[in-house]
């Protein structure tokens, strides 16, 4: 890693889900004209990066990462001088402003792929994956990440179109030169518009492998893997992708990376590979998957001992090598609270506290989803017309209705702790009707617990949580020993509590948390000297050798 230190490394980034966060003409969708409104509440938590989930024009399949016009705003946020307008408001409060980049493949509305459908000659046919079948069967056997085969049939030219998602989401195809150069295009004029970046999402699938072959057979699935994560030439196109475009802008770059290790994360994000400059990985997400062939939809708590592990793999292998990325929930995930905390009453607060102290100590750039910052917790919806989201509606459809592997109340109990629209919830901004998103009916339904989680009532109380991370940020800011640490793991086979060392010249900080509600006796007295100082704790107090439920604190020993 360069000597010299990013902006982005010192960073702390805040997503909003656009369509979740304020509404302002009335039809139940949060806009762009609403997240301009609330730049002050996010400059005053201290925040320096927004990243915005894809505003592009889109039919919404899949929640805007469906794009039918990458250079259009869609008309649900607004208009180009609406966002303008943002970009210039943050801008004007030091605040940056990163954008969602969804070039794996695009909606099927897309003038791209309508062009390509058309017929098997015409100059667009080759920016998509078009293949005959095996008489009646796809081209092959992979499966979709929402359900079903990954190959959809279209009359029009008697041919199959790959969709590694939906199937109005046609994957596209990266081998053809003419494709990368529109896409570097588009990508350079949202940069010279002033953009600070991209997100960029499922970047890691860009390289299918060639041939595409069968992939093994799946549990309890007559598809198969789909053999499209990591292929043999991403790297290449990553590096053209840079040399092409990000390496003429100041800016920072996150990629989407499913299933990468820490090894994998060096070829993406190395300090020396000219790609990106920090990935996304997803192996502390995966630890409370199901054991019985079920994937994501699992009602399993994450056991602490391999989360601490893949935490400090992570920490370890990347130092001054590459730069890690910091995150416990996004718009893909249930929330953070809910799934690695409790949201029980008695104990939200100190977890959600908890979880954060754990988390922004850590080295790397710190990712705040909407609402974390309040300890908003999961919706717990009972009823399958509650949801919106389509991999949560596809899934029950698959395991209930087609395959019959769960009942329907198994499924609900699953999708309650596991659906995306967990995270897709309005913002709780008061106790006002429908939590003050919006005066008309949301676009999914507001958790019915606003009127005690919200961000007014936060503001009011100054030991809330969203002043708890006020805190921390206000940490990662002011010491360098947190950007530029190094970390060690202590403890790594306690089940109950996360103790981890950072140290840098000289100065050596202490972090505990207690990941239970339990109250644990622990010879913490051979780590705190006497001059040990507290910077921060979610209780007002600490007792030597004991931690309380969820207790959490960070000291200065050096």
């Amino acid at each position: 890693m360069a000597a010299t230190i990013k902006w982005w490394q010192q960073a702390v980034v805040y997503q909003v889900y656009p369509r979740s966060f304020q509404d302002t003409n009335h039809d139940g969708i949060g806009d762009l004209k609403g997240i301009t409104a609330h730049l002050d509440y996010l400059k005053q938590l201290g925040i320096d990066v927004i990243w915005l989930n894809p505003i592009y024009r889109s039919p919404n399949d899949d929640n805007g990462y469906d794009i039918s016009d990458y250079q259009q705003i869609a008309a649900d946020f607004g208009t180009m001088a609406d966002f303008d307008e943002l970009l210039q408001a943050a801008h004007d409060r030091g605040l940056k402003i990163i954008m969602d980049l969804v070039v794996n493949h695009t909606s099927d509305e897309h003038p791209w792929f309508q062009h390509s459908r058309q017929d098997r000659t015409n100059q667009y046919r080759d920016f998509y994956f078009w293949r005959s079948g095996n008489g009646k069967k796809a081209p092959n056997n992979w499966d979709a990440a929402f359900g079903g085969s990954a190959w959809q049939y279209d009359a029009q030219t008697q041919q199959y179109y790959l969709h590694t998602f939906s199937t109005k989401q046609p994957d596209l195809n990266w081998e053809n030169p003419t494709l990368r150069k529109a896409v570097y295009t588009m990508m350079t004029w949202w940069l010279n518009k002033g953009v600070d970046g991209f997100r960029m999402d499922v970047i890691n699938q860009i390289s299918k492998l060639p041939g595409l072959p069968d992939g093994p057979l799946k549990p309890h699935s007559q598809f198969g893997d789909a053999r499209v994560t990591n292929g043999p030439r991403v790297h290449e196109f990553l590096q053209e992708m840079n040399r092409e475009v990000l390496s003429k802008f100041d800016i920072m770059t996150v990629g989407e990376t499913h299933g990468v290790t820490p090894a994998d994360a060096l070829k993406y994000a190395g300090a020396d590979q000219h790609e990106l400059d920090m990935v996304f990985e997803f192996q502390h997400l995966r630890l409370d998957n199901s054991q019985h062939g079920l994937g994501k939809w699992s009602t399993r708590k994450p056991p602490l001992v391999a989360l601490k592990k893949v935490i400090s793999d992570w920490q370890v292998g990347l130092e001054g090598r590459a730069w890690n990325s910091l995150f416990w929930n996004n718009h893909d995930t249930p929330r953070a609270v809910s799934r690695f905390g409790d949201d029980r009453p008695a104990y939200r607060v100190r977890s959600a506290k908890m979880l954060a102290t754990c988390l922004h100590l850590l080295q790397g750039t710190p990712y705040i989803y909407q609402g974390e910052e309040l300890g908003m917790t999961d919706a717990h919806f009972t009823e399958l017309a509650s949801y919106r989201d389509i991999e949560s509606l596809n899934a029950y459809r698959d395991l209930v209705t087609e395959r019959q592997l769960l009942s329907p109340a198994d499924m609900l109990a699953r999708l309650a702790v596991r659906s995306r629209d967990n995270s897709r919830t309005p913002m709780q901004w008061d106790t006002e009707t429908n939590a003050g998103f919006s005066d008309a009916t949301p676009w999914l339904t507001v958790n019915p617990n606003y009127r005690q989680i919200n961000a007014a009532a936060a503001l009011a109380d100054p030991d809330s949580v969203w002043y708890y991370y006020q805190h921390l940020i206000q940490l990662r800011h002011q010491y360098p020993l947190v950007t530029l640490g190094s970390f060690e793991l202590l403890w790594a086979d306690d089940p109950q509590v996360f103790l981890y060392e950072r140290q840098w010249e000289g100065q050596t900080w202490l972090v505990c948390c207690n990941f239970t509600a339990e109250t644990l006796a622990r010879p913490l007295d051979q780590y705190l000297t006497p001059t040990a100082k507290c910077l921060i704790s979610n209780y007002g107090d600490q007792q030597l050798n004991k931690l309380r439920p969820y207790e959490a604190w960070v000291y200065q020993l050096a």
